[in-house]
């Protein structure tokens, strides 16, 4: 099935794929938006104009999400990887320890980047089973007074997904770049919450923030300016010039997963979407390989292998003729990746699950 625009089924990690009505309409209001003469990209960030568009796009996030009146909403940049240094800057003080739990290759760089503010205690690693597998949240050991837990939602690289929202005995810190606004979210199980903007929400520029006022007061006096969260929340929530046009496009995306049928219709699609590409993979004989244990496969990124090498490039070839674009695994774990994020069309994975069944026939 042909897709609007000739467009092909992307299935890259990031940036993620944007629903066509949001590119249209934004397309639409490229160079004079809503009448007012010039583009979002131009106009000063201090305009009510603007200011008005970054207040709808967080009471639209708000809303979609279900974010509770005591969590504040911050649009920062830096990405989520600046996030591993803010977060044990700003509440892992001296003499502390923080907790962290690692299911893959992001959930290893926020440790990694916590080593150099103050101490950390690995309270679970996934590297003796390749990072195939989620534990159990609530039964792992962690530090007495921990100042907080940090774990990733889903590792985009290995596909590894964390099913449910677990209550921690000390604060919860979240990444949640790759499967934020994929499901429902328990808040009250939650402190802080980070995401990339790039991987299900909008294009790249902008990282989401969403913490609990009681973790906010936390923050140490003495921080660099740009590195507080409470620049961000305090005056007029613009320590510097934000990124505007990204913030906008999430906007538009925040009022989209409402008019589709917020985040229960997200999680149904999604699910669907993944288990056509899951079954293809499971009744191949052999063929293909998942990468994450059954019970934890993340319905955002689809991890398999194929018997080899050779294989898998061919694979990656091939299938650029049924336009499926950006198969190939991430350049660490190798292998294929099918990113299917919120816009992602169920046409896309349906094709997908079509060739996977032609290709493994013809080289199997």
């Amino acid at each position: 099935m042909s897709q609007p625009y000739d467009r092909v089924f992307n299935f890259s990690a990031g940036p993620c794929t944007l629903p066509v009505e949001v590119l249209e309409e934004a397309r639409d209001n490229l160079m004079n938006w809503k009448g007012h003469g010039l583009s979002v990209m131009e106009m000063s960030h201090r305009s009510k104009v603007y200011i008005d568009i970054q207040e709808e796009a967080e009471a639209d996030l708000r809303d979609v999400f279900r974010v509770p009146e005591n969590f504040e909403i911050i649009f920062a940049q830096g990405g989520a990887s600046l996030q591993n240094t803010m977060i044990p800057m700003s509440f892992l003080g001296a003499g502390q320890t923080a907790d962290y739990v690692v299911t893959g290759t992001w959930g290893k760089k926020s440790e990694e980047a916590a080593h150099f503010v103050g101490k950390v205690n690995l309270a679970y690693s996934g590297k003796d089973n390749n990072y195939s597998q989620a534990p159990d949240l609530t039964s792992l050991e962690y530090s007495p007074n921990s100042a907080y837990i940090h774990w990733t939602s889903n590792e985009t690289i290995q596909g590894v997904e964390f099913k449910t929202d677990p209550k921690l005995p000390a604060p919860s810190v979240c990444d949640m770049s790759s499967n934020i606004l994929s499901r429902p979210v328990d808040f009250s199980k939650y402190d802080l919450i980070y995401a990339g903007a790039q991987k299900n929400q909008g294009p790249a520029g902008v990282t989401i923030v969403i913490l609990s006022q009681e973790m906010l007061e936390k923050t140490p006096a003495a921080t660099h300016p740009m590195l507080d969260y409470r620049q961000y929340v305090s005056g007029d929530n613009m320590p510097n010039t934000p990124p505007c046009w990204s913030i906008y496009m999430c906007g538009l995306v925040y009022k989209w997963v409402r008019k589709e049928g917020g985040l229960e219709e997200m999680f149904r699609r999604n699910s669907e979407k993944a288990g056509i590409i899951y079954q293809a993979i499971d009744s191949s004989g052999g063929f293909y390989t998942g990468h994450a244990a059954k019970d934890c496969r993340s319905i955002m990124n689809v991890t398999f292998r194929l018997p080899s090498e050779e294989l898998t490039n061919q694979f990656v070839k091939e299938a650029k003729a049924y336009k499926l674009d950006g198969l190939a695994g991430h350049r660490s774990v190798g292998g294929i990746r099918a990113s299917i994020y919120n816009a992602f069309p169920k046409e896309g994975c349906e094709t997908l699950a079509s060739f996977m069944k032609d290709f493994a026939c013809q080289n199997g």
